[in-house]
């Protein structure tokens, strides 16, 4: 029998392409291509007097310079808003190059085409720009006070205010018998993928045809925006992912301005041409996250359990908002948790500044809203003296009670937040267990005795997967007996090969390695969505699944009009359909694919083989209306709403009593992603969250001083944790609790390792040292100055009494 593949540990199969050189990314592709390099602003705010090209435009190998003077039609329209909202009273995009006024040290000026990129980026020097500066807007406190505005047309910075509601939470915070308030802040941060952004374009004249290849998380909307501004039909435009060296939010706007720049240089020079972004670049010009002020109201009982809470908080969107409010609504709906809430309120502001834009980054949201409510429950348990954990199961959403809808909150796309399934108090008891909680206060008092500060922290999260509006999938068996399996989404690293296979091999049941999976490519797949918020196992295994229970069912129909017997009397066994309990009885896959194409001539095999069975009915039309050539099945997958994966961190810290450096003695993850596919593939992607969430809680962040200049825009500079710095060893235990929402009953995975880290960091620190942590990222430095100011506090009590 063949083996169920579903849930086994498959070895990943493209990692050894990957791992021994052999991938292939956007700058391997067309050697002979010119390259292209882009002018940026220097300046974070101000008006373009003039641009002076001339010095270029004799310059030996330069093909061409383009200013936004040279762009026409569509081309000098602003880059589109991706995702409008009625709240989004004050959206705003860039130009592909900027025209008149410059908002962020690194917007596109100007951009020069040459025979090579040290030609181009040597000719970009010789560009000359007057400005005319104009007072820029850095950080959310400047954008707030709005004494200057990034847009002149934009009132007070403010690009969104937003408030959603249920209950009656002013009644309720203020008639509970406690009430807490105070402030959190999480900084601004940014992905960094091992590749940068990458775009290589190619136009056939004769066809009339436009070939892109770029690194992006989106093919279809790439495709769709290249055609859109070059005024070429959807037909016309094929966008093919290659191997992408990550992604992790950065590369699913589109389009990005070279995405659209190197397609037209190509088109004009009738040459093909080629971008590639180097590390500065992406530094100063690629999306950035995470930066929000939070303030918190909440009311509750003696038992810990919160009757009322209210949060208003601030959002630092850059100068441009082309992913409209997605961020900062996915941190207002899914700061809940895991918990009920009697009643809620949420008001945030979207503010406009002179920096990078800020568009969805591993976690999109959701880590600033699990650090408001984490941080509040450590707040509660710590006021009436409980143990952490006991307040969070006071107030957990319990098994029996779900599906639960939170009052009246709405997504993006105005759907209720309904939660499908999960099962909270059986999380947390695994959790215990595995750092052994309860037994955690009488180790810190040990460690405190011998002048060692240890602490434990832990937070729990619920996330929003799979997402729709859809996603397609594609299964074709070959006359080989081979599986061609395609899906319009991209991949960056996390397995869909493997994963995509094994749902395939088990649905279908043929070997996993007779199976090829091809991703991101428009020729195969030209509709589809993209790879981001932890959707794809979701959508693309679901509409997997359902395309090759569609091939398997005209494969059976095939098959028992050929060994004429009953559909129900088949099975199929590594790739060969037999009869149950006559196994002698059998036709292969191979050559019932010959066999459903009236034209069958015996090229192989398999051709050869079909000429023993007769199928059809001779008195009808050798395809009938119903039906077409070809053994296959196509089918998409279009959910009501989202999946709910939640799960819970904890990890242990030691603090040093003189340096402050942080140290990380045990991290434990329990994680609920539904049906498991592949527990090495989701292991591999809690791990990468992990390390993320390490560089995230304790060294990334962008620096920029007033001026809106970025003073850490190089790995000398941003610090990132390396493997000393990672656990050595992560403990992780999984809870399936299937989601009735889709045929395989799974829950995303991809970004559940880096959400709650910041908040379990912030707590164990807390835990460590004895006073609260408001802030993150946190530094040594910054620790130590927080261990000062606390001794300062209380030396002046202490004088005071």
């Amino acid at each position: 029998m063949t083996t169920k593949m579903m849930g086994e540990p498959v070895a990943r199969v493209e990692d050894d392409r990957l791992v021994t050189g052999h991938g292939r990314y956007s700058d391997d592709l067309a050697p002979e291509a010119l390259e292209m390099a882009v002018l940026r602003s220097p300046h974070a705010h101000a008006r373009i007097v003039s641009i002076d090209v001339d010095a270029v435009l004799d310059v030996a190998g330069v093909h061409a310079v383009y200013t936004y003077e040279d762009l026409e039609g569509p081309l000098a329209e602003p880059l589109p808003l991706l995702i409008p909202h009625p709240n989004l009273t004050h959206g705003r995009t860039q130009y592909a190059l900027a025209k008149d006024e410059v908002n962020y040290v690194g917007e596109a000026i100007a951009i020069v085409v040459a025979d090579n990129r040290y030609l181009a980026e040597d000719a970009v020097g010789l560009i000359e720009v007057q400005y005319e500066f104009l007072a820029p807007v850095v950080g959310i406190d400047a954008a707030r006070a709005a004494d200057h505005l990034v847009h002149e047309d934009v009132p007070g910075n403010v690009a969104a205010t937003m408030e959603q509601s249920f209950g009656d939470p002013e009644a309720d915070i203020g008639g509970a018998p406690h009430r807490l308030t105070f402030d959190l802040e999480i900084e601004r941060s940014a992905s960094m993928p091992m590749e940068g952004r990458g775009t290589v374009a190619r136009w056939d004249e004769d066809l009339k045809r436009m070939s892109v290849w770029s690194s992006t998380q989106t093919s279809t909307g790439v495709r769709a925006a290249v055609a859109t501004k070059l005024s070429l039909d959807l037909s016309q435009v094929d966008v093919i992912t290659p191997d992408v060296g990550g992604g992790f939010g950065a590369k699913i706007v589109h389009p990005w301005p070279e995405e659209v720049l190197v397609p037209m240089a190509a088109k004009v020079l009738g040459r093909p041409v080629k971008f590639t972004e180097d590390r500065r670049e992406h530094f100063i010009s690629s999306a950035h996250e995470r930066g929000q002020q939070q303030h918190i109201d909440v009311g509750f009982d003696d038992d810990g359990r919160i009757l009322g809470l209210s949060v208003q908080f601030w959002h630092d969107n850059g100068a441009y908002t082309p992913y409209g409010l997605i961020v900062p609504i996915i941190t207002s709906t899914q700061l809940i948790g895991p918990y009920k809430l009697p009643s809620y309120r949420v008001v945030f502001q979207s503010l406009y500044t002179n920096t990078v834009i800020v568009t969805p980054y591993r976690g999109a949201g959701r880590p600033q809203g699990v650090f408001a409510m984490e941080r509040t429950m450590d707040a509660i348990a710590a006021y009436l003296g409980k143990d952490r954990t006991e307040v969070r199961e006071a107030n957990f959403i319990q098994p029996d009670e779900f599906p639960y809808a939170h009052g009246e909150l709405s997504f993006q796309d105005g759907r209720p937040l309904i939660y499908d399934s999960g099962n909270y108090p059986e999380m947390m008891r695994k959790a215990k267990a595995l750092v052994d909680w309860d037994e955690f206060e009488k180790i810190r008092d040990e460690a405190r005795a011998e002048g060692r500060k240890v602490g434990i922290g832990i937070a729990c999260y619920v996330e929003g997967t799979g997402v729709g509006p859809y996603e397609g999938g594609h299964v074709q068996i070959e006359t080989s007996g081979k599986v061609k399996v395609s899906t319009g989404l991209t991949t960056q690293g996390q397995g869909h090969e493997t994963a995509f296979a094994q749902i395939v091999a088990d649905e279908l049941g043929v070997r996993f390695e007779d199976i090829q999976v091809v991703t991101g490519d428009t020729r195969r797949s030209p509709y589809s969505v993209g790879t981001f918020a932890s959707r794809a196992a979701v959508m693309s295994g679901s509409a997997v699944a359902l395309a090759a229970r569609a091939a398997k069912a005209k494969a059976l129909r095939l098959a028992a009009d050929a060994l004429e017997v009953d559909v129900d009397d088949l099975e199929i066994v590594d790739g060969i359909v037999r009869v149950k309990g006559a196994p002698a009885s059998q036709i292969a896959l191979g050559t019932l694919a010959v066999l459903s194409n009236p034209l069958r001539y015996a090229f192989d095999e398999a051709s050869r083989a079909a000429t023993q069975f007769a199928v059809g009915d001779p008195t009808k039309p050798p395809v009938a209306e119903d039906d077409e050539p070809g053994l296959e099945g196509k089918d998409y997958y279009s959910p009501m709403r989202s999946t709910f994966a939640s799960g819970i961190h904890v990890v242990i810290v030691e603090t040093d009593p003189e340096t402050a450096e942080i140290s990380i003695l045990k991290y434990a993850v329990v994680h609920d992603c539904g049906t498991l596919i592949n527990p090495r593939i989701v292991e591999g992607q809690v791990h990468g969250g992990v390390a993320q969430g390490v560089g995230g809680a304790l060294y990334e962040r962008m620096a920029y001083d007033e001026t809106g200049q970025l003073q850490n825009a190089s790995f000398m500079d941003f610090l990132m944790p390396y493997v000393t710095e990672v656990p050595e060893s992560i403990e992780i235990d999984h809870l399936e609790t299937p989601s009735p929402l889709n045929p395989l009953g799974l829950k995303g995975a991809g970004e559940a390792g880096v959400i709650p880290t910041a908040a379990a960091f912030a707590a164990a620190i807390e835990d460590a040292e004895g006073f609260t942590i408001t802030s993150m990222p946190i530094s040594p430095s910054e620790l130590y100055a927080l261990r000062l100011e606390k001794a300062t506090d209380t030396a002046t009590e202490r004088t005071n009494t």
